[in-house]
């Protein structure tokens, strides 16, 4: 009876490859598949937070995931079938593949719409990383809770009304997604009193990271790495 291969779902952390877990630079180093989501025309980021952990290693097998810059959900889901049956045909013969996944593969990482297709019919681990909120939070020198306080992770594209019901209802807060919707969140933090309450942060642990008190930043837009963290009394730790 042949053996089939583990699929691994493996955080690889915000950026800095020294945040890696040791569980997941060991699996990355011995697995002979590593499997990663890309967009078109761009190196895939979590290939490049291990690239330098590679060095000195017989040449692995990879599966890049390249999606179309499209918004459309249907072709993101057909590359998604389509990685998950080049990882199956590996599992099948007996290699382990391991899924690299920016932050943390069950915190909005792309190694959840593989979980659900691989799921029951190979064995499977997941490796946690170190998650985009807590590596913001760290940089910022920003306490995110404390003692009974309340914190919502939210997406900034979320609309005005769903945004001013989750800012009137929790303690601390952090706002993913925010590109494009910046100036619309500064706009909605700054009725609510709290623009003097919040920090952005962009590119956190990378060599180009930057912080800002949101009070202070002047643009409008955002890339796609980044987040803003808010707290109602300025940090958990103001009592």
């Amino acid at each position: 009876m042949s053996t089939v291969g583990t699929v691994y779902g493996v955080g690889v952390g915000p950026g800095d490859p020294e945040l890696l877990t040791l569980k997941a630079l060991r699996l990355i180093q011995s697995a002979p598949v590593l499997a990663y989501a890309a967009a078109e025309g761009v190196p895939s980021f979590a290939r490049s937070i291990v690239e330098p952990h590679l060095d000195g290693l017989a040449a692995k097998t990879e599966i890049p995931m390249v999606m179309p810059m499209v918004a459309e959900r249907f072709p993101a889901q057909d590359v998604y079938d389509k990685g998950a049956e080049e990882i199956r045909g590996h599992l099948q013969n007996g290699r382990d593949v391991v899924v690299l996944c920016e932050g943390d593969p069950m915190f909005y990482g792309s190694f959840m719409y593989l979980f659900g297709r691989l799921k029951g019919a190979f064995p499977m681990t997941v490796v946690p990383g170190v998650s985009s909120v807590m590596a913001c939070a760290a940089v910022a020198g920003w306490p995110l809770v404390a003692r009974n306080d309340a914190f919502r992770v939210l997406p900034a594209t979320l609309d005005d009304d769903a945004l001013r019901a989750q800012l009137n209802e929790a303690e601390a807060l952090a706002f993913m997604k925010v590109g494009r919707h910046l100036g619309r969140l500064k706009a909605l933090l700054n009725e609510a009193g709290l623009l003097g309450h919040a920090v952005y942060v962009e590119r956190a642990t990378l060599p180009n990271q930057r912080v800002v008190p949101l009070l202070e930043l002047e643009e409008d837009r955002a890339p796609y790495f980044s987040m803003v963290l808010v707290h109602r009394r300025g940090g958990a730790h103001v009592l």
